[in-house]
Parts: C-alpha cells; structure tokens; sequence
C-alpha cells in the first residue's frame, strides 16, 4: 500500500436505496405493493399504521420494516400471532432479497435492491 492509502475498500453506504418493495404473495390484499420509501414503515390493521390492512389475524401494529446501518430489517412490534422470515420466528431480523415474511394469513415477499 503506498502513502496515498489506494488499497483502501470501498466504504459502505448507509443511505437507504430506492427501489426496495414489499408485495403481498395472498388472500385479499394478493399483489399489493408497497414501496419501501421511508426508514421506518409500520405494517397493520390499525389507522395509525403506514400500510393499513383490514386483517384480522394482524394487531393493529404487527410490525415494522425500518433501514438502519445500510440494511434492511423487521421488527415485530410485539404482536398476538408473531411474525416470521423464511418459516422462522422474528423478533428482529435482518432482511434480503426474496425473503418472505408472514404475519398472521398475510404472506409478504420481500423484494430489495442490490
């Protein structure tokens, strides 16, 4: 390496990408989508929640989908039925791309940019 540091890694971007979506896979809501525009998106039945879905095997906040660190991740938000990825249980867990979520019926598949 010489004085100028040009075998430095490229660093990481922590700045949340465009083009991340989730996509209801079934049941009434099949083919909603829902783009990932913010840091911190709120999946529920309840009004005060960002994606309002009238589910009644969800709470009111069921969960969340948030960026932090540059990566995506869910969080339940300590709901009556739970949340899994991939057929696993959730409290919080990092996301990537194809991931699928279900929280109650819902069945939600993860879609996430490169």
């Amino acid at each position: 390496m010489d004085s100028v540091g040009t075998n430095m890694q490229k660093p990481i971007s922590l700045a949340m990408p465009t083009g991340g979506a989730v996509r209801i896979r079934s049941g009434f809501y099949e083919g909603l989508e829902v783009n990932l525009d913010r840091d911190w998106i709120v999946i529920g039945r309840g009004r005060g929640a960002d994606v309002v879905l009238a589910e009644t095997t969800i709470s009111r906040a069921h969960a969340a989908i948030g960026f932090d660190q540059g990566a995506f991740f869910l969080q339940d938000l300590g709901s009556t039925n739970g949340t899994t990825v991939n057929g696993v249980k959730a409290d919080r867990q990092q996301l990537k791309n194809g991931d699928e979520v279900r929280m109650g019926r819902l069945v939600i598949g993860i879609m996430l940019p490169d």
